[in-house]
Order: structure tokens, then sequence, then C-alpha cells
């Protein structure tokens, strides 16, 4: 009986016999195609974009019109190896109304062995909608860049960085291999990340952010505000008023808030790696321990609940 032969001895047979595989030839060549598509639209609507293998980068343009431009990068060494390769590609840009339908999808990958990247045909997308779109963008080998749209965000990459500046609506984005960076939003905004940093500009609504492996900035939060990383500091800035629970912990390193120090609230601040420091605030104690590692009570007469915690660092408060 004759046992299957392992890839590394199979590829070795193919070469000694003057077999050179098409994959192996074309594993570092590439051939670009571009395709474009104009849509005409009569309102705000909402952008799709699933594609597997590349970025997406999606920016306000001329009202009444959504521009898409496909650039294909195509693992072939000749244009007949590329146009074998694209009739294995699910690849459409529709409308339907006011909507726009972006899809890339390579069929399923073959169990055996192959050598270059996969898929082998990969698509970034640039495109641009009317400020007031809506956008629903999901990749899965490539970035995300979103600019100056009021309609609501949502956004999902397991390869790359998020990237957004003034956002109108609601923002829910997730990556697992990326930073998150995002100006500014008038709306609820939810960020989490399974590898890299959050850093938020101003945000006038909540703000849940979390991350496995990397540091929080955020330079100003008028609502509720909800961070957590396992693997860096937390730095946050909320302005006015607390109107809702607030709570900043980390695993890791440690935090600092800025608070108005007309503001009330109640305090507790707590850390196993360091030490508590409240500056410039009016507090009515209710515990603190000895070795200054907890901190509680009411700050300006008190209400909503500020809670700081931290394992692998100190936690400083401070009113401005």
């Amino acid at each position: 009986m004759l046992l299957p032969m392992k890839p590394t001895r199979l590829l070795r047979f193919l070469l000694a016999a003057g077999f050179v595989p098409a994959f192996a030839v074309s594993a570092h060549a590439k051939i670009e195609r571009v395709v474009e598509k104009t849509f005409s639209v009569a309102g705000a609507g909402t952008l799709r974009v699933e594609t597997h293998g590349g970025a997406i980068r999606v920016a306000p343009g001329t009202d009444g019109t959504v521009r898409v431009t496909a650039k294909q990068r195509i693992n072939a060494s000749t244009e007949a190896q590329a146009d074998e390769l694209l009739k294995k590609l699910e690849f459409t840009i529709e409308q339907t109304g006011n909507d726009v339908s972006v899809v890339s999808r390579y069929e399923r990958r073959w169990s055996g062995f192959s050598l270059g990247s996969w898929p082998p045909v990969q698509i970034d997308f640039v495109i641009t909608v009317p400020a007031g779109f809506a956008s629903d963008l999901n990749t899965s080998g490539g970035g995300i860049t979103v600019g100056n749209l009021d309609g609501k965000a949502l956004l999902r990459t397991s390869g790359g960085p998020i990237k957004l500046a003034k956002m109108g609506g609601a923002v829910n984005a997730h990556t697992s291999g990326g930073s998150i960076e995002l100006d500014e939003a008038r709306g609820a905004v939810e960020l989490k990340t399974s590898g890299g940093n959050i850093s938020v500009g101003r945000v006038a609504g909540p703000a849940d952010l979390a991350t496995s492996g990397g540091s929080i900035k955020v330079e100003s939060v008028a609502g509720r505000l909800r961070a957590h990383t396992s693997g860096g500091s937390v730095r946050a800035n909320i302005a006015g008023p607390l109107t809702d629970e607030c709570s900043l912990s980390t695993s890791g390193g440690s935090v600092r808030v800025t608070v108005d120090k007309a503001a009330a609230f109640q305090l507790d601040a707590s850390t196993s790696g360091g030490v508590v420091d409240a500056e410039g605030l009016t507090i009515t104690l209710e515990k603190s321990n000895r070795d200054r590692s907890r901190l509680a009570g009411a700050v300006n007469s008190g209400g909503p609940l500020l809670k700081l915690r931290s394992s692998g660092g100190g936690i400083s408060v401070r009113g401005g």
C-alpha cells in the first residue's frame, strides 16, 4: 500500500522531476487590476462591504453619488493565470435603493498545501459616499479607515488597525489585530481590540473601550465611560458633571483621570500595585488604607460612582 507523501517531500519530488507548480512560480508575482463603479443615490443610505483580504477606506464625497474603486492584487505571473484565479472569486458591487453593497469572497482554501499568501486575490477598496451615509464594513485581512461621516458605523477586521475621523453617529468597532484611533464622535462609542492601543479624542456620548494588549487614552468624554485593558495604562479626561457611572481599570499599568473640580461623584479607587493619589478635589473620606492603596469617599457631596482599579500600577485623580 502506498502511503501519502508529506507536503514537503511532495514538493521536492515535483521539483526533482522537473515539475514546477504554478503557485510556486507566482508566489511573489503580482498583477494589479482596477474596477470602478459609480451610483446615484437620492439620500442617506448604507454602505455595506465584506471582503476576504484587503483594506477598506471610506470618505465623504459628492452628495448624491457613491463611487467605488476596487484595487485587485492577484497572486499570478501572467494575465491568463489572473483570469483563472478571478473565476473563483465572488465579486459583486450592487445598488438597492439608496444602499450600496460590495462583496468580495474567495472560495474556501484547499486543504492541501500552498505557497504565498491566501487568498490569492486581495482587494483594497477606496469608496466615497455622501456624508450622511451609514457604514457596515467587514474585512478579514486589512485595516479600516473612515473619515467624517454622520451615519452610524459598524466596523470589523481580523487583521488590521481601525482609524476614524469625526463621526456623527454611533460607532461600534472591533479588531483582533491592531490599534483603534478615533478623532471625535457625537454618538455612543464601543471600541474593542485584542492586540493594540485605543486612542480617542472627544466623545459626546457614552463610551465603552476595551483592549487586551495595549493602553487606552481618552482626551475628553462627556457621558458614561467604561475603559478596561489587560496590558497597559489608562488615561482619561471626564468633561463636565458626571451623569452616569464611570469605570476605568487595568491589569498591567496605571490609571490617571482628570475630572471637573466642580463635579459631584462618589469615588472608589483601589490598586494592588501602587498608591492612590488625589489632588484638587474636596473629598469626604469613607475609607483609606494606611498603605494608600485605596481611597473612597464623596466628592462635592457625592453623585454617580467613579470606580478606578489597577493591579499593576498607581492611580491618580486630578481636579481640573
